[in-house]
């Protein structure tokens, strides 16, 4: 449940980003939020392999 809720966090702390760059057109706002997003790809994928031992394991 912690990898989940610091999923929940980083894409919250997207939020921002992606106002910036779709309602004020900000560059550097777009680069932060590609990293961010494949950051958020990368934990998503984690979370999905854990769940998927878990439930193997039982």
């Amino acid at each position: 449940m912690e990898h989940f809720q610091k999923l929940k966090g980083l894409i919250s702390d997207l939020e921002a980003d992606a106002e910036k760059f779709y309602k004020k057109g900000n560059s550097a706002a777009g680069t932060r939020l590609r990293k961010g997003m494949q950051e958020a790809k990368t934990m998503a994928q984690s979370i999905r392999l854990a769940v998927q031992d878990t439930k193997n394991s039982k």
